[in-house]
């Protein structure tokens, strides 16, 4: 059976290419009958947001589909699917995806992720043993990090958001800009712009969060749902955090690490370390700040990167298999909590020494 090949290779700069991929996806689109979409693993506002306007997309098009997510959805970002007439189906990390039976689909959406490393069980489950699945694979996406893979690829690294290639996309077919399909992408675009603080945040940014507020949506209510609506157990997680933290390379690299005796003496879970990366960042000399979680349920330790720009973090992570953005990044390596620290540290403080 031949290999999948992309259509189109995507490029990060040009707006010619990124209209002729919007057109070629939403051309692969409107064929198809039933429609699988996912998101990575441990999926944010981003990858959430985008889910739920892709959702609407296909809704508009007339086409069936379901939502398969790799990790458990955190409870603030649940409002977004409670009027979902759709599957949503979610499985634990490190339990094999038995929920999705394949040959019911012809068509795959991956979004805000083009990497298999971010979809755990997906690629054995459309390219594992007996009869390879044959539909159409297509990825929405606005990181570095990619792999093609896919029959289409919708890929724009400019875009603050992946919620800002999907809202273009609703725009393309026509969809209405109603007040769910608003608040979907509002919630992509703060959640990858730090409320628009962080650099990426671009003019077409908020001259697209103008056009959800003028919709309709509740700034001040969706501030306090996503940000003063944290559990207990997410500010001890962060005292942790912070009592662990250490200043390397005269104090330009941040360290940070959260091992299985913080998840239990603190009774939280992986979700409660998002975006505890970041504190580091707030010293004015760091430049990279990295947090090494050792999950309780076992499994590879995972690493964030965070960067102001100096190094790209993006490119320090793919030695490992990693990858992401410039300024953010993540990997996952096996071993022990201590080993991984020791290598990746390594690694960053010769990075560093590199830039000086």
């Amino acid at each position: 059976m031949p290999e999948h090949t992309p259509e189109h290779t995507p490029d990060y700069t040009s707006d010619s290419a990124f209209e002729t991929s919007l057109e070629a996806l939403v051309t692969r689109l409107r064929p198809l009958s039933n429609v699988l979409i996912t998101t990575h693993v441990r999926p944010d506002g981003d990858a959430l947001g985008t889910v739920k306007t892709m959702s609407i997309v296909l809704s508009h098009l007339g086409i069936k589909h379901d939502i398969l997510l790799l990790s458990k959805m955190p409870t603030k970002h649940q409002f977004l699917f409670q009027d979902m007439s759709v599957s949503v189906m979610q499985v634990l990390e490190k339990m094999p995806i038995t929920t999705a039976d394949m040959s019911r689909y012809d068509g795959l959406l991956v979004v805000d992720t083009g990497t298999w490393s971010q979809l755990p069980g997906l690629k054995d489950l459309i390219e594992g043993s007996g009869e390879r699945w044959t539909g159409t694979r297509l990825v929405l996406d606005h990181h570095l990090t990619q792999e093609d893979w896919a029959d289409v690829k919708l890929v724009r690294t400019s875009a603050a958001a992946a919620g800002e290639i999907a809202a273009a996309v609703a725009k393309h077919v026509g969809v209405p800009m109603t007040h769910r399909l608003a608040e979907a992408i509002y919630v992509a675009l703060v959640s990858d712009t730090g409320w628009f603080q962080f650099s990426n945040t671009t003019p077409a940014t908020m001259r697209l969060a103008a056009e959800l507020m003028e919709t309709g949506v509740d700034t001040d209510a969706m501030y306090q749902r996503l940000y003063q609506n944290e559990r207990p157990q997410r500010l001890l997680m962060q005292q942790c955090a912070m009592q662990s933290m250490q200043l390397l390379a005269d104090n330009r690299l941040g360290v940070m690490t959260l091992t299985r005796a913080d998840f239990s003496s603190t009774k939280s879970g992986v979700p409660d370390t998002d975006g505890l990366v970041n504190l580091p960042l707030q010293i004015g000399t760091v430049a990279i700040s990295a947090l090494f979680v050792e999950p309780p349920e076992g499994g590879a330790v995972r690493v964030s990167l965070r960067s102001k720009g100096q190094v790209s973090v993006a490119t320090f992570a793919e030695q490992f298999g990693g990858g992401g953005h410039a300024r953010a990044a993540g990997l996952k390596i096996e071993g022990t909590i201590d080993d991984v620290r020791t290598r990746v540290v390594d690694a960053l403080l010769k990075t560093l020494q590199e830039t000086t």
